[in-house]
């Protein structure tokens, strides 16, 4: 692996940091205080090609490699994690399905929308009685004339109080259990589907998280997404690319307290000097920027082991296990340091604490993560 950037993946790193610090860093914690969603930001960031990275330039996007990718996220997520969730959803989980699976009309039709940030998209997989088995879907979509007809629910899907289209995964086959999910694209305004309540969350409080309701919601083919039966693959072969974008967000909440702890401890005075002179403290420090930059290694060698082409499935397993469980570990050590100042909302370290747990449940919990490497070892 190269350890130096290009210069097209520094300009990358180096345009995201700008904007992060100049619009994303003075509304984060108004939009997490008032459970506000960035679309502001997120029409911005569509301008300037961030909604469209993975896209091809005959369909409207910038197809930036997974390296650069990993880069922007990462400097969003300094700044605020609820616009970078809301970022690696578009990129990671809605445009990649239409890459990788949709015919051509399809791409056409959805991906100019989606990389300019014309419309926003979400992903509809999770359910009230399955998330990380997510071959025990109960939705389904049963064949009616020239369409489906999808009946059930989804839980915990972001963007959707705001999304344009939505990626869902319904079973047109139960006897085949996962090998008979497929995949379709449903418009907000499909007669028959509803997005349900919005979730009071822990964290990440300026993204939408909802229900979806589908009640004889009919779609016609042409909005199935492959062939019958490829949803499950289509799932997590997106999930697969998706884990480098969350795992690049928890390197950036990482580095965002790591960079609060730091300045804190240069800043505050205990028994007659800085804090950052007692041991106990620069030991923290150490720990931390050391657990910062393993991490790091991580992720950047996932995506750049996708951008050679070469299989990444367990580098990006390994990369989101370590660097979201990195995240939490920074992030209260970093509360540790600011002591009580660092338990109220008044400082940024509060928030990033709370941002932080989700990365180690959200497109695949630790545990899953845990399974995907130890089967790799075994099989």
């Amino acid at each position: 692996m190269d350890f130096h950037l290009t210069p097209e993946q520094e300009l990358f790193r180096k345009s995201a940091r700008e904007f992060a610090e100049k619009e994303l860093e003075p509304l984060a914690a108004t939009l997490d205080r008032e459970h506000r969603f960035p679309i502001e930001s997120l029409k911005k960031l569509g301008e300037l090609g961030y909604l469209g990275m993975s896209v091809p330039e005959s369909y409207g996007g910038i197809n930036a490699d997974a390296l650069s990718y990993a880069l922007v996220m990462e400097e969003l997520s300094r700044a605020c994690a609820s616009t970078s969730t809301a970022v690696s959803v578009q990129n990671s989980l809605v445009n990649d399905v239409f890459v990788k699976f949709a015919d051509e009309p399809q791409k056409r039709k959805y991906l100019p929308k989606l990389a300019s940030g014309q419309w926003i998209g979400a992903f509809g997989l999770t359910e009230p009685e399955s998330g990380s088995d997510a071959g025990a879907m109960k939705t389904t979509a049963l064949r009616e004339g020239k369409g489906y007809a999808l009946n059930g629910a989804k839980r915990f899907i972001t963007n959707a109080a705001f999304a344009d289209v939505f990626i869902v995964f319904a079973t047109t086959d139960a006897k085949l259990k996962h090998r008979g999910v497929s995949c379709f694209a449903v418009n907000k305004e499909t007669e028959g589907f509803s997005v349900g309540k919005e979730e009071d969350k822990l964290g990440i409080c300026g993204t939408s998280t909802c229900e979806l309701h589908f009640d004889r919601c009919r779609v016609g083919e042409e909005h199935r997404i492959g062939p019958e039966g490829v949803g499950f693959k289509a799932a997590m072969v997106t999930l697969n690319s998706g884990r480098i974008g969350i795992a690049a967000q928890a390197l950036g909440i990482a580095q965002a307290a790591f960079d609060e702890a730091l300045k804190y401890a240069k800043e505050r005075e205990a028994f007659g000097q800085k804090i950052s002179h007692f041991q106990s403290v620069q030991f923290k420090l150490a720990d931390m920027k050391a657990q910062l930059e393993a991490a790091r290694l991580l992720v950047y060698r996932a995506a750049w082991k996708k951008d050679q082409g070469q299989d990444f499935s367990v580098d990006s397993a390994i990369a989101k296990l370590v660097a979201s469980e990195t995240a939490s570990q920074i992030a209260d050590q970093a509360l540790q340091i600011h002591g009580g100042y660092g338990y109220i909302k008044d400082y940024k370290v509060e928030r990033l604490y709370r941002d932080a747990r989700i990365t180690r449940i959200y497109e695949g919990t630790s545990e899953i993560q845990k399974l995907i490497i130890s089967r790799s070892l075994l099989d």
